[in-house]
């Protein structure tokens, strides 16, 4: 774990700035792209010592990208929605001649030819790309360390972890390093890093930002999605990066344009929270009796329920069936992590961290009956949510079941007395939802007495992604936990 290095902390008037603002001031020519980068490095330079967020850097091929940048803006051409703005992305994520580790030994040198969808449409949409953030090992667990870059810590508290396994991303816009970015999402890594960090993590409908080829069309249980400090920048990105693709047969064809709503781009345009009355709202703290939740968390989310019957709401207590999501979820990920992994843990077990190992091994022995019966429970599992929302708009729910924990552990390894069998075991928060295939987004919604984060998760219908995000930023804007930021 790093500490602070000394010296002043870098902080200026673009650090703060959401990624609407600052793509505005460079589109109207009040900030040149290179002028951005500079701050947005200079940023790195400052804070990402504390937290070890930003892991690969590619400061000289970013300048050129800006100058490029400042040359079409000088020539008049027509600029994108992200025209200028730097980012670094999510490690793990593929990047056309920029590193992609996935934090093992084993993927040093491996540097890809090819943009990843969602990488490839932001840098269409005009973003300069800076870097990579850090990631779990192989992206497994809720907890970003691995043996190439070690351990990414909570900007609230740098004893703390930052989650995964989109950590480094949302520690770095925690961090003020950036205000939104890319990531993805199979147990809550979108989710929880937002509970942890005190931002918005957004886990979209599988085909609203498509699974293509070469990539495996057909996978539905992890999806790319976005984070940010503010529900509007999640709006912003997803505008850029949604829409249907060639080789993407699972597409939504909805183009992005969607997200362009002016409650996400104008929101003083109305009352704080007014987008709130109305809705009809499960809420459940522990998934109705199905999870144990640490009792400052508890104490938070229960909060949440007064919160959205005062603003016209309409709450109760019912949810959906979910008793068949555990099977659901644990079945399908050990099949994923199968086909991902049994040539690296077959030829290389020794030098896989155990929950690798575990997790694909699992998906190698499981039976045909054992799949077929998971792909039943699904079944069920689609058919209670989609009668739960026939009459509810909402599910309000635990984001993460612990508080940020202490960052030398792998895992929490119980809560509130019952102990965690697995890694997995605790994220059952998130990974009971991901299992429904339906949207979800944690929302900033308070803070325990010591200070650390704790995210709500908001969850729609499977293609209501839209109206989720409306929701979403009424609870934000009546709240505004989301503008408490760390120290440094």
């Amino acid at each position: 774990m790093t500490s602070m290095s000394p010296g002043p902390v870098y902080e200026s008037e673009l650090t703060w700035l959401s990624t609407r603002e600052l793509a505005a001031r460079i589109a109207a020519g009040e900030l040149s792209a290179r002028e951005a980068l500079a701050d947005h490095l200079a940023r790195v330079d400052s804070v990402d010592p504390a937290i070890n967020a930003i892991v690969t850097r590619d400061d000289e091929r970013a300048y050129e990208r800006a100058a490029r940048a400042d040359a079409w803006y000088a020539r008049g051409d027509r600029l994108g929605p992200l025209h200028g703005v730097p980012l670094t992305h999510k490690e793990s994520t593929d990047t056309a001649g920029l590193r992609t580790t996935r934090g093992s030994p084993l993927l040093v040198d491996n540097v890809p030819t090819r943009d990843a969808l969602i990488i490839a449409r932001l840098r269409a949409a005009g973003v300069v790309t800076t870097g990579k953030s850090n990631v779990p090992e192989f992206t497994a667990g809720s907890h970003t360390f691995n043996p190439v870059f070690g351990t990414t810590v909570n900007p609230y508290d740098r004893t703390k972890s930052a989650s995964g396994s989109s950590g480094g991303a949302a520690a770095a816009i925690a961090a003020g390093i950036q205000a939104s970015g890319d990531g993805s999402d199979m147990g809550g890594s979108l989710r929880t890093p937002g509970s942890f960090n005190n931002i918005v993590g957004l886990r979209p409908s599988n085909g609203r930002i498509p699974h293509a080829l070469p990539a495996d069309p057909w996978t539905w249980l992890a999806q790319p999605g976005c984070l940010a400090r503010t529900v509007a920048d999640v709006a912003l990105l997803m505008a850029a990066v949604c829409g249907p693709a060639v080789g993407a047969p699972l597409s939504i064809q909805e183009p992005g344009s969607v997200f362009e709503r002016p409650e996400f781009s104008d929101p003083g345009r109305h009352e704080p929270g007014s987008g709130l009355a109305g809705l009809r709202v499960g809420f459940s703290t522990d998934l109705g009796g199905l999870i144990p939740v640490e009792r400052v968390v508890s104490e938070v989310v229960d909060s949440v329920a007064g919160t959205f019957a005062a603003a016209g709401a309409r709450v109760d207590d019912v949810l959906p069936d979910l008793t068949d999501a555990d099977e659901v979820f644990r079945v399908d990920r050990a099949l994923d992590f199968a086909r991902d992994y049994r040539e690296i843990v077959r030829n290389h077990r020794d030098r896989v961290k155990d929950a690798v190992v575990w997790n694909t091994e699992l998906g190698l022995a499981l039976t045909v009956d054992e799949i077929l019966a998971a792909e039943e429970a699904r079944v069920c599992l689609l058919a209670s949510t989609e009668d739960f929302f026939s009459h509810h708009d909402l599910l309000v729910l635990t984001t993460s079941q612990v508080a940020p924990f202490d960052a030398t552990l792998e895992y929490p390894g119980q809560i509130d007395g019952t102990p965690m069998r697995d890694y997995l075991e605790w994220m059952r928060a998130a990974t009971i939802i991901s299992a429904t295939g339906c949207p979800a987004v944690s929302v900033p919604a308070g803070f325990t007495p010591g200070g650390l984060p704790v995210g709500v998760q908001l969850v729609a219908a499977p293609g209501r992604d839209v109206e989720l995000l409306l929701a979403a930023q009424a609870f934000e804007e009546l709240t505004g936990h989301h503008a408490r930021r760390p120290a440094f």
